[in-house]
């Protein structure tokens, strides 16, 4: 193992390690780390955690996609059948 349980392939930690690295960039390797994680572990849990680790680089583009990463969000609710079809 690279890293620690929390970041098995050491992916966030290299993140803030890579000079003048973007938010695309973080993003793609979040993205990466996320689906790295074990099917059992809920990455929610663990993004508090590597905020807190990594909290004194404050505008780092990691912890900006750190935070994102607890943002959650609603998926529309579509209705089946004709009436879901029809528009107002």
């Amino acid at each position: 193992m690279k890293g620690d349980c929390n970041d098995p392939k050491a992916l966030i930690r290299e993140s803030f390690n890579i000079e003048g690295i973007n938010i695309e960039e973080c993003r793609s390797i979040f993205l990466d780390w996320a689906l790295s994680l074990p099917s059992d572990v809920d990455a929610k849990k663990i993004i508090p955690l590597l905020i807190e680790k990594y909290n004194d680089n404050k505008e780092h583009p990691m912890l900006i996609t750190l935070r994102e990463g607890l943002i959650t969000t609603v998926s529309p609710i579509r209705r089946g059948g004709r009436r879901g079809r029809l528009t107002n």
